[in-house]
């Protein structure tokens, strides 16, 4: 065996491994969006009133459920969460 046919079987070797993590981080991912997304659908199912408390709209689920499948639109709704809160905020230290 030279040194290049050992250079060549251990890269082969060693990117076993990184493909095999990627693919289960994927499977993963995939599981961790359908999950989210059967709740996400769950909170279709709240009073606008609920929504509220929780800092939503119903018009925030619209926009969330737009996601592609795969994608997980629990992430999306933090987002829009968290812009509204940092807009009341900069609107209050106006006000203050």
């Amino acid at each position: 065996m030279t040194t290049f046919d050992f250079a060549t079987e251990t890269s082969r070797v060693t990117t076993r491994p990184a493909v095999a993590t990627r693919v289960l981080n994927a499977v993963a991912d995939a599981y961790r969006a359908w999950k989210n997304r059967r709740e996400f659908y769950r909170l279709g199912e709240m009073s606008d009133a609920g929504l509220a408390d929780i800092g939503l709209t119903r018009a925030d689920l619209h926009v969330a459920v737009a996601v592609p499948f795969g994608r997980d639109p629990t992430v999306k709704l933090r987002a829009i969460a968290s812009d509204r809160v940092d807009t009341i905020e900069d609107l209050a230290r106006k006000v203050a």
